[in-house]
């Protein structure tokens, strides 16, 4: 059959995104909280406080921030730190702003220093400093802007610097999702995708899932295509478990790169203690990769530890991966099916 372009089914793809605060699931503190920072603006008519938005990636720093924009009924200006090269690439963005403008900047912690420090200024009295001429003749003149609401999304708290930290009058950090949430969060976007999927299926999504809604989504289409084209295209629980095992996901969540992380640990180091950029090596993976996508996770299910000295497995990931048993009989390494 040959490929074809369809709108209206890509509009569904771009729809998984929620629009409301009543349509974002998961997070009910957080919610709970920015509810009330939103009314509160609105009630005033000013442009809400600054927001900080804090936590791995895919948990829906950008969703929310545009939801915000949404709620407030304001424009919404996104952009990235990496996009923003040069002082003026962000005075152009500042100047085109609209009174209460939700202005979105992803992966903040990345900005350079002098495009941080203009950003102090508009941030702090609405006002942006330009000079103009050069060497004996340069002055600096300040132009007013709107009052706009900036958001700042991070996976680094850490890296941001302290003085643009505390510009932010609003701060928020996301965690994992429960696997009901994600489960929720499976249903409604089977329901936009126009796909049926079984409870149980559902259920074994949203714990296979990292904790995480843009790995839910994305399984979520993967198993759609394996049940589009291995069966009647219904997703049961048996397509699920079949579509995890030939995308090497097993019942936590881990992928083959988790797993090789642990099982390098353990046969390679005793265990641990090692240290991150020498497990990078010996994984072929980047230090960054290894610290902000697979780590967090493996820690957070209680897989490895980091101490001091370096990172070490659990007893939980010897269980997880049968490598006592394996290591008492043929040697390390798993038997190659996954623990369904």
């Amino acid at each position: 059959m040959a490929a074809f372009y369809d709108p209206a089914r890509d509009d569904r793809e771009g729809s998984l995104r929620p629009h409301l605060l009543g349509e974002f699931l998961g997070q009910a503190r957080l919610k709970e909280n920015l509810a009330v920072f939103i009314q509160a603006a609105r009630g005033r008519n000013e442009a809400m406080d600054h927001l900080f938005l804090v936590g791995p990636p895919g948990l829906g720093k950008t969703t929310l921030a545009q939801v915000v924009a949404n709620e407030l009924g304001v424009e919404w200006k996104p952009t990235s730190a990496p996009a923003l090269d040069k002082p003026k690439d962000l005075a152009g963005i500042l100047t085109s702003l609209k009174e209460h403008s939700v202005l979105f900047i992803d992966e903040i912690h990345r900005l350079k220093p002098a495009i941080e420090e203009m950003l102090y200024i508009a941030m702090e009295d609405f006002e942006l400093d330009w000079i103009i001429g050069q060497g004996p003749s340069a002055r600096t003149v300040r132009i007013p802007l709107p009052h706009f609401t900036m958001i700042g999304a991070t996976t680094k708290p850490g890296a941001v610097s302290s003085p643009l930290a505390s510009r932010f009058g609003i701060s928020l950090r996301f965690g994992y999702y429960e696997a009901s949430e994600l489960e929720s969060i499976v249903l409604r976007s089977a329901q936009i995708l126009n796909v049926e999927i079984d409870a149980d299926a559902a259920t074994l999504l949203g714990v296979s899932c990292r904790g995480t809604p843009r790995i839910a989504n994305r399984l979520l289409r993967r198993m759609r295509d394996f049940a589009q084209v291995g069966s009647s295209g219904r997703i049961t629980k048996a397509t699920v478990e079949d579509g995890l095992s030939r995308l090497e996901v097993d019942r936590l969540g881990l992928e083959r790169m988790d797993r090789e992380i642990l099982r390098v640990i353990i046969t390679h180091y005793a265990g641990g203690p090692v240290g991150a950029e020498t497990l990078a090596i010996s994984v072929g993976e980047g230090v960054d990769g290894l610290e902000d996508y697979y780590e967090p996770y493996l820690i957070q299910t209680g897989l490895l530890a980091r101490t001091p000295r370096g990172r070490v497995v659990t007893q939980a990931a010897y269980a997880h991966l049968k490598m006592e048993a394996a290591l008492e009989k043929d040697g390390p390494g798993e038997d190659g099916r996954l623990p369904f």
